[in-house]
């Protein structure tokens, strides 16, 4: 079994960092849906600004309000403003790499979502892997172009 992402939050901004409170981070379901991530699910979180990566758990906040809070000793790895990403993982046997298809959404500054995308592993003709970013419709896109942006 391998741990592979499962589905991404990429940089949302953090609206509030709350260190006196339960421990966790607390985000828009609607954003978790749009990703496949799961209330009470552990999740890595890794600050753009700082570089910090902790592991917490998701409580599912208001929704449609956009708020990715930081709480407890998570509170201390950001600041309001920062952007993060939020990913989930599961546990897969190689051989089912090619099934799987993680949900990334990406934001704007107020954390409305910009993109929603997949990844993709499949084989080339010669039998080796090949890693593909989807748009909505299924389309690859350029990701030497995709990552300049980060």
């Amino acid at each position: 079994m391998r741990k592979v992402v499962a589905g991404k939050l990429h940089g949302i901004h953090v609206t509030e960092a709350n260190l006196n409170y339960h421990g966790s981070i607390t985000l828009d379901p609607d954003h978790c849906e749009a990703a496949g991530i799961l209330p009470m699910e552990f999740v890595d979180i890794w600050n753009k600004n700082s570089g910090a990566r902790i592991s917490t758990y998701v409580i599912i906040g208001e929704r449609g309000s956009r708020c990715c809070i930081l709480n407890g000793a998570a509170a201390r790895t950001c600041q309001t403003g920062d952007q993060i990403i939020v990913c989930n993982s599961l546990y897969l046997d190689e051989a089912q790499i090619t099934s799987l298809k993680p949900r990334i959404v990406t934001f704007d500054r107020d954390n409305c979502i910009l993109d929603r995308l997949s990844y993709s592993v499949d084989f080339d003709v010669h039998g080796r892997y090949r890693f593909s970013i989807l748009d909505d419709k299924n389309v690859p896109l350029a990701i030497p172009a995709l990552l300049s942006g980060e």
